[in-house]
């Protein structure tokens, strides 16, 4: 049975409609990714979905009465008088009070274990925490804290930042176990590793998804449905992101090949009527109803793409030269010893954890922010253009009535591209997406994925020769992401990007750097993909050295210790005792069964070291079978030294 229906539903904002006659259907095992562009309504379509927003017509059926939803906004609500483990837990109530019902009942037992009745009701309890995997809920909730940079499970939420709570809202949706998922932008604000890890969990989880994200190998992976919301229309996709770009094009092509056919019958049918008028007795009705029809046909464009043509400057040959750079803040080092020399065409990606100190790096190379110690100089034709990951709080900074076109006109009403046309700021506007209905809109009515946009078209203006671009995919819909990766590519200047989107540093990015432990900053040659076959590469290496270590090590181990020659064994007073045959059979059994579950426990631990990190799961699995490897191991060498003393 289907969990959503949707039947002809429309919705308006009076300024803008978000969908006219949608049509879609949505299964217990779809996985599905919302893409359009900024402000066409993803997120509105969510909200209904969820049962926040109201629909303006049609219907919108849910079969979820006993199933269980759980919805993650982009910017979520969280109690802050709760820690983060409290509320982790706020949507697992359920399980909540099964732990708490099952504690109790075990006390009650401990004191009457002859009373059927709450042996009975015990028997059930345990039976519920099974169905609804009460039994781990505090450890998973451990785990996929820490899998999104969480470490400090009791630390208030008044104390944390807004990225910090918005991870901790994702965890608390995941740990719910919901039937249906819905999440806005949930890789937002997260780390490359913890954005593959969240892939590989909603990957492994049973219920339904519908998710926004502009991470597009993050869709390719995860969904196997898309939804596409344009200018009103909704049009669903059977496959993942790139199927859906394959019968788009096609779909496109067909459209337009389609228009040119009825616009040549057309032209012809009109040469025609011009031609001959005596044609135009009651025999040629019908046709020239037929051509009246032609005439009045509609055929939708092409979506618009946002067309970045922005004016640009000169680069000289000294663009930012960075020397013995140190940055801490109280006792963490985030930059220990940083040199670097930027080219007038780099293009560099930094990456890593969250709290790394990536954002601090790219303040300090744009001279935003002071070095404790070191050197930063910025050649004298410089201009920067920082597009920074707080743009939207930039702008609502800004004076909220003020509108939209009048926002671009304080950087320039007219602006000079590198072709050398003038470009007025409504035709810039244009480009961006931003129609002329829409450019006076005011600031406050706009979309945050529509803020950045404009916030971007407002830097690039500027006529920047080094762009610094802090997590410029997060709310940028993938099509204005298309776009800025194909400018910067022919950008005339130096671009230096901190991201979490492996797929836009994949195409943007020629070197990578890692902030690593302590400070230390390490450079890759390469894009993201690079980076990743080399730390695979040093990780597979370390592996089969700490393997062959281990392999050493045990072998050491096994061999028979030497007594000194006469020397009395402990606890006979010097008398020869003698192995019976059959301790004899199991001490030669111990000598080759040792050898064998030490080479079983090395390979278990080479397979730990090669299985990433976020496949929390199968880790655990793997690290429980070596542990009772070990612990086999302890107790057959404990038992071979014992069989040993006494046959030597």
């Amino acid at each position: 049975m289907s969990l959503f229906v949707l039947q002809s539903v429309k919705k308006d904002f009076g300024s803008k409609e978000i969908l006219r006659d949608a049509n879609l259907s949505i299964e217990p095992n779809d996985k599905i990714g919302v893409i359009g562009t900024n402000g066409s309504g993803k997120s509105t379509l969510l909200r209904m979905l969820a049962g926040i927003e109201p629909i303006d017509g049609g219907k919108l059926l849910t079969h979820t009465a006993s199933n269980r939803i759980a919805y993650l906004p982009q910017q979520p609500e969280v109690d802050e008088n709760k820690t983060v483990l409290e509320q982790v837990f706020a949507n697992s109530d359920e399980q909540m009070r099964l732990i708490q019902e099952y504690e109790e009942l075990s006390y009650q037992l401990a004191q009457h274990p002859d009373d059927e009745q709450l042996m009975a009701r015990f028997s059930k309890i345990s039976q519920e925490m099974e169905t609804q995997q009460a039994w781990d809920l505090e450890t998973n909730a451990k785990i996929i804290l820490s899998k999104l940079g969480i470490e400090d499970f009791d630390t208030p939420i008044r104390s944390l930042s807004g990225g910090y709570r918005r991870r901790i809202a994702l965890a608390t949706a995941l740990l719910a176990n919901p039937d249906v998922l819905l999440m806005d932008e949930p890789t937002n604000h997260l780390d490359a590793t913890s954005v593959e890890w969240l892939q590989d969990f909603l990957n492994r989880f049973r219920g339904a998804l519908v998710l926004i994200t502009h991470d597009r190998y993050f869709l390719d992976r995860v969904t196997n449905r898309i939804i596409e919301i344009d200018r009103g229309d909704l049009f669903a996709y059977d496959g993942n992101y790139s199927y859906y770009l394959e019968k788009k094009s096609q779909q496109e092509a067909a459209a337009a090949k389609n228009q040119q056919k009825h616009q040549a019958v057309l032209r012809k049918e009109l040469e025609w009527l011009r031609r001959d008028p005596k044609a135009r007795g009651t025999k040629q009705k019908a046709r020239i109803q037929r051509i009246e029809e032609m005439q009045e046909t509609e055929f939708k464009e092409s979506q618009g793409k946002v067309d970045i043509a922005t004016p640009s400057r000169r680069i000289g040959k000294k663009v930012i030269e960075l020397e013995n750079i140190y940055k801490s803040y109280g006792d963490r080092c985030l930059i220990k010893d940083f040199s670097y020399t930027f080219a007038p065409n780099e293009r560099a990606g930094i990456i890593g954890g969250n709290g790394a100190g990536k954002t601090t790096l790219l303040d300090i190379i744009a001279g935003r922010l002071e070095p404790d110690c070191g050197t930063v100089e910025i050649g004298g034709t410089i201009h920067i253009g920082y597009f920074d990951q707080h743009s939207q709080q930039l702008i609502d900074a800004a004076n909220q009535n003020q509108r939209v076109i009048q926002y671009i006109k304080d950087v320039g009403e007219y602006v000079k591209t590198k072709d050398g046309s003038l470009i007025s700021a409504s035709q810039m506007l244009e480009r961006f997406l931003f129609p002329p209905a829409q450019q006076y809109t005011p600031l406050h009515k706009l979309s945050g994925g529509e803020k950045r946009r404009l916030f971007l078209l407002q830097v690039l203006m500027g006529a920047p020769n080094v762009l610094m671009l802090d997590e410029p995919t997060n709310d940028l819909d993938v099509q204005t992401l298309s776009v800025l990766e194909d400018y910067l590519e022919e950008f005339n200047g130096c671009v230096v990007v901190v991201s979490h989107d492996r797929y836009f540093l994949d195409r943007t990015v020629e070197k990578i750097f890692a902030l690593e432990d302590q400070g230390n900053i390490r450079q890759y040659p390469g894009n993201y993909s690079v980076y990743l076959d080399i730390k695979r590469a040093e990780a597979a290496e370390a592996a089969e050295q700490a393997a062959a270590s281990t392999t050493k090590s045990q072998e050491k181990k096994s061999s028979k210790p030497k007594r000194e020659k006469n020397k009395p064994k402990p606890g006979n007073n010097g008398a020869q005792n003698k192995l019976s045959s059959k301790e004899k059979r199991e001490l030669s059994d111990l000598e080759k069964r040792i050898p064998e579950l030490e080479a079983e426990k090395a390979n278990l631990e080479k397979e730990m070291y090669n299985l990433s990190p976020e496949k929390v799961t199968q880790l655990q699995e793997l690290y429980q079978q070596a542990e009772q490897l070990q612990a086999q191991i302890d107790q057959a060498m404990e038992r071979w030294m014992a069989l040993a003393e006494v046959e030597t």
